[in-house]
């Protein structure tokens, strides 16, 4: 079970979330309980260790966006601050792409490689939940 406070517009609303099974998912929100169906996310594979870098080797290039577009989504819930970028502004890794508000700290929101900002899915002040798309990079 995750519990999460969020405070939206001045309100405070304490949550605790508990996954069940079969995609089912109960959500209390401030003592009410909703039962709630949810995706099902493929499991990231655990990352091979890096190794140690060689002693002359080259400088490795930035990696582009995909074709499709790579997606900035929210490491966790929070609120915009501010959007410090606009739609076709070109980006490195990075960059910072926006600050989010989480817990009373702002996070800065970088960019994971080279590419151009497509679309910006937010604006300062939206509220926002883990996962929740805030910029399509291209």
């Amino acid at each position: 079970m995750k519990e999460f406070t969020f405070k939206i517009n001045g309100q405070e609303y304490k949550t605790t979330v508990n996954e069940l099974e079969n995609g089912m998912t109960e959500v209390t929100v401030n003592g009410k309980a909703y039962q709630v169906e949810t995706e099902k996310k493929a499991t990231p594979k655990a990352a091979a260790p890096k190794a140690a870098p060689a002693a002359a080797a080259p400088a490795a290039k930035a990696a582009a966006a995909p074709a499709n577009g790579m997606k900035v989504n929210s490491p966790l819930p929070g609120s915009v601050i501010k959007v410090l970028v606009s739609e076709g502004q070109a980006v490195k890794k990075g960059d910072v792409l926006l600050q989010l508000e989480s817990m009373k700290m702002a996070n800065d929101i970088a960019a994971e490689c080279d590419g151009t900002v497509k679309q910006i899915a937010v604006k300062a002040g939206d509220s926002v939940m883990q996962d929740d798309l805030l910029i399509v990079l291209g």
